[in-house]
């Protein structure tokens, strides 16, 4: 193979890496979303066992509210708040990826 094919199929490739990725996230959010335990997490956990729970404030804002979409009942509730996570978090990613690469270039 050329120096020519081996480019074009390397960058062929490169091109769709985001596509698996966003794939792969989002059947673990599919799979994986409806058996999160309802129990709180552990900070939430340790504050209440150490009785400073009720001291704590709430977010002045909070994208997605207890992991659940606001007006969606149950696992698909869930689910849609996990596959919005894992599409801002790739989105930031993606930013921040052409960013750094911009600072990197001389």
């Amino acid at each position: 193979m050329t120096d020519e094919h081996e480019g074009k199929a390397r960058r062929g490739i490169g091109r769709w890496w985001w596509v698996v990725g966003l794939a792969i996230a989002a059947a673990v959010v599919i799979v994986l979303a409806p058996l999160a335990s309802s129990d709180p997490d552990g900070l939430e956990r340790v504050a209440g066992d150490q009785g400073f729970l009720e001291t704590a404030r709430d977010a002045v804002y909070s994208i997605i509210p207890d992991y659940t979409i606001p007006g969606i009942d149950g696992n698909v509730s869930t689910i849609l708040a996990g596959l919005i996570g894992v599409v801002l978090v790739f989105g930031l990613m993606i930013v921040l990826g052409r960013v750094l690469a911009r600072r990197r270039q001389p």
